[in-house]
């Protein structure tokens, strides 16, 4: 219950949450998939893959039918499946405190993967496709119909569609179960994920993906995971306390088991996007690693299940107290709902109410993010879409945003409207400012400055 309750109170990160809804709205509009770029103006017209355009469209709906609550309450669900799930299977191999001990150390560990956007998704599709594997390698075939269930739904909502078939590919070599029904529901995983509006075209994203070098080099997501941060001290204490407890505990784990954690374990070092996949297995696997210790110490007994059904539908109903529209009642504006330094909220009213000013913007890319729903019309330079943009476009907004050779680079590409963020920008904000003869200030707040260019006016 905690889990949802701090799923309802993380703010929203703009960088893929705002484009990813604009295609998700233009797909609703247009009953098509956009195929060409129409955020940015750099990239207009240029060919576009979204692979994850249904995530788009149920995160467009959710928005327009029940606004940011709605949202957040979305994401309460995904995550609650999904650790539910997790909190079930390492009940099935240990007891419910040890499980709800691990679930609570996984929740927090791995909330700041908990953004809302398509791998949200792929979540409790994950899990699901886990779990049937792990009953299938204990005799339990039935459950195997789950994995082209889920190839189908994932490879329409994000790009990790490729997991369920090396989840199921090292069962089939590596697990203990019957292979024949097992080797049916990978060989209908195939045509399962060829029913998207791109068919084939499907894996070739996937392809592409794997090799874009503007997602390899300039998202931190893609980057080796390093020792900073709590989060991230218990994903290392955690890999590094697995291998004595698997040493000495009196349960072992199967060929398949130990494939699946050195496998995720290799991934989670080589990217931080790996992580979370990784530590959904390791806490799964440590439940059952210290089951031979716990396993046989009493558990107390349900004396009165009526009491404990009742308790159960009262927690799950506390966190809603935490949702937009509650929480201001008691908790006033302490929890924002959006991530206030990336989502230039007052700054783009400013647009709204000028859209004659927005002409050739270049702006900060996660305000891009946010423009390209918040604003459709006006276009920014570039957003936070990394496999949008060639590494040569990034290398140059990052050299603009540390103010190098800044106003060649304007006048070159004739930009005529500057949104500067005050975090991530500041030495850019200074230089511009320091320029009054060129650019005239506009407009100015905590979050974001607007400038034009004063011969223009």
């Amino acid at each position: 219950m905690p889990l949802i309750g701090i799923s309802f109170l993380l703010a929203i990160q703009p960088q893929d949450f705002w484009w990813l809804m604009r295609v998700g709205q233009e797909t609703i509009q247009s009953r098509a998939i956009p195929a060409t770029d129409t955020i940015s103006w750099s990239q207009a017209g240029q060919p576009i893959v979204y692979q994850q355009w249904l995530s788009g469209v149920i995160l467009y709906l959710v928005y327009k039918s029940g606004g940011v609550m709605f949202t957040l309450l979305l994401r309460g669900i995904l995550i609650a499946m999904t650790y539910a799930v997790i909190w079930f299977m390492a009940r099935e191999v240990s007891t419910p405190r040890l499980a709800s001990a691990l679930v609570f150390v996984l929740g927090v560990a791995t909330a700041n993967n908990w953004s809302v956007r398509s791998q949200l998704f792929a979540y409790p599709l994950f899990i699901l496709c886990l779990w049937s594997l792990l009953r299938w390698q204990n005799g339990d075939k039935k459950q195997v119909w789950i994995l082209p269930v889920s190839a189908l739904l994932w490879a329409n909502l994000h790009g990790s569609f490729i997991l369920p078939f090396v989840l199921a590919g090292a069962a089939l070599v590596f697990g203990k179960g019957e292979r024949k029904p097992l080797a049916i529901a990978l060989a209908w995983m195939i045509p399962a994920t060829l029913i998207n509006p791109r068919g084939i075209g499907v894996w070739n994203y996937f392809i592409f993906m794997l090799n874009s070098p503007s997602d390899h080099l300039f998202a931190f997501e893609w980057a080796p995971p390093r020792n900073e941060g709590w989060q991230m001290n218990i994903f290392f204490a955690w890999m590094l306390a697995f291998a004595p407890l698997a040493a000495f505990s009196p349960r072992k784990l199967s060929a398949f088991e130990w494939v699946l954690y050195l496998g995720f374990g290799w991934l989670a070092l080589t990217g931080l996007r790996y992580v979370i996949w990784f530590l959904f297995i390791a806490a799964i696997f440590t439940a059952a690693l210290l089951s031979g210790w716990l396993r046989n110490s009493a558990e107390p007994k349900q004396i009165f299940p009526a009491l404990n059904f009742s308790l159960g539908i009262f927690l799950l109903i506390i966190p809603l107290m935490f949702l937009p529209n509650f929480r201001e009642r008691w908790m006033g504006n302490s929890a924002p709902v959006y991530e206030m330094t990336t989502t230039p909220l007052t700054a783009t009213e400013w647009l709204v109410g000028h859209p004659q000013a927005c002409s050739n913007l270049w702006a900060d890319y996660s305000f891009g993010g946010y423009l390209s729903f918040a604003m459709p019309s006006c276009h920014p330079w570039m957003d936070s879409r990394f496999n949008a943009y060639p590494p040569g476009q990034w290398t140059e907004y990052l050299q603009i945003s540390r103010a190098e050779n800044w106003q060649a680079m304007f006048d070159r590409e004739d930009i005529n409207l500057l949104m500067l963020s005050n975090a991530a920008q500041p030495k850019l904000v200074e230089a511009v400012t320091s320029s009054p003869e060129i650019w005239c200030e506009e407009y100015r707040d905590e979050v974001a400055v607007i400038f034009s260019r004063c011969e223009a006016k």
